[in-house]
This record gives structure tokens, C-alpha cells and sequence, in this order.
């Protein structure tokens, strides 16, 4: 049996003012001034929809929930849709290329 593929990975711009966070910056200590903050995620959903979902408060995270702009649709649209199995796996290698690049990362 084939594994149904509509899972996705989803990267949310965050406001620079989530710097200010200690806990979010004790999770980034390569951080490069000027880069992008983010936060890495996996759903179900379409990720507009699970945006949607953050902002509103509805199973969110905090971090997306106080600071999220806008999803960067150019950092993950070329991998979708994936199984789940093949979302939990791209969603960790995803966030730690952007850190390794100097991203501030967020992943629950």
C-alpha cells in the first residue's frame, strides 16, 4: 500500500522582535545579524490554512502566534507534498540547513 502524500513542510517568517527572546536566541547561538527569523513546520494542512491556524491561536505555536508575519513559501513549496514520515524527517533537515546558514530557527 503507497503512503497517501499530503503532508507538508512550512517555514513562517517571524518578526525580528522575537530576538528579544531569550529562549528563542539560547536556541539560536550562530544567529547572524540580518538574517531571517523562522519557524520550521509539518502539517497536514495546506500551510495556509494552517498559518491561519497559529495566528488565530488554534493549536499554535507561541512563537508564530506573537511573532509570524508571513510563510516564505520559497523555502519549502519545492518539496511538498511528502508522506509523513518523509515531512517529521524533512522538517528537522530543513530547520537545521537554515541554521547552519545563519537563520534564527524555531521548530516545536
Amino acid at each position: 500500500m503507497t503512503r497517501r502524500k499530503h503532508y507538508h513542510v512550512y517555514v513562517v517568517e517571524l518578526s525580528k522582535d522575537v530576538l528579544l527572546n531569550a529562549r528563542f536566541m539560547r536556541s539560536n547561538p550562530n544567529y547572524l545579524h540580518g538574517k531571517p527569523c523562522v519557524y520550521v513546520g509539518m502539517t497536514g494542512l495546506d500551510p495556509d490554512v494552517r498559518f491561519d491556524k497559529h495566528k488565530a491561536g488554534i493549536q499554535a505555536n507561541r512563537f508564530v502566534q506573537e511573532f509570524g508575519l508571513r510563510l516564505v513559501p520559497e523555502l519549502y513549496t519545492l518539496y511538498n507534498p511528502l508522506t509523513y514520515d518523509e515531512a517529521k524527517s524533512l522538517e528537522v533537515e530543513l530547520g537545521i540547513d537554515l541554521r547552519e546558514g545563519g537563520y534564527g530557527v524555531w521548530q516545536a
